[in-house]
């Protein structure tokens, strides 16, 4: 493993913790993304964060193939193919964040209630539609949610947030749940104009 792959992997299981610790991700429920190389390294399942080691972040292949013991997200398939489909973006953070996932059970997108809007790309954060997780049918409804934008929301699920690299990712995911807070912050008192 060279000095770039170390980092990177490091990186990412940082950026794992920091979930837990900002507030938006409990227990294993999230998982990180990075391309790296001909693939990306992504988060392993099962394994809780404060044990994680750069060894047991996964490296896969475009094809899905990976080696060794330890096996990747059950969630790689969103994260492959968010990578895959968008060159501008080179890592994928996916929070269970209490607020974002409430709106997300809601089934509403979050709309422009704030400037901060602007940061995931847009003038909204689309839900995409349920679909089981881990499955292809929710990557392909994520691919259609992320269009113009870097960050959506999963129906009864959670959230994507993505771009150019680990800490921007992280940054965003944090951003949407500010805004998914301003949102239900809002609406006992009516749909707020945006």
């Amino acid at each position: 493993m060279d000095k770039q792959e170390l980092a990177l992997r490091t990186e990412l299981i940082e950026a794992c913790r920091a979930m837990n610790g900002l507030g938006i991700n409990k227990g294993t429920a999230g998982n990180i993304s990075v391309r790296f190389g001909d693939g990306f390294l992504i988060s392993p399942t099962g394994i809780p964060y404060d044990k994680l080691l750069p060894g047991h972040v996964v490296y896969m292949n475009w094809d899905a193939g990976f080696d060794g013991d330890v096996r990747p997200s059950s969630e790689w398939r969103f994260h492959r193919d968010i990578l895959q489909a968008r060159e501008d973006l080179n890592a994928v953070v996916h929070t269970h964040s209490t607020n974002a996932t409430s709106v997300s059970i809601l089934n509403r997108d979050i709309p422009a209630v704030h400037y901060a809007i602007a940061a995931a790309g847009g003038p909204s954060i689309r839900c995409a539609p349920y679909e089981i997780f881990g499955s292809q049918e929710l990557a392909d409804r994520i691919i259609i949610a992320l269009e113009g934008r870097r960050a959506c929301l999963l129906a009864h699920h959670g959230v994507i947030a993505a771009h150019v690299s680990i800490g921007r990712a992280l940054s965003l995911a944090v951003t949407v749940e500010e805004l998914a807070t301003h949102y239900l912050n809002c609406l006992p008192m009516g749909e707020p104009p945006s």
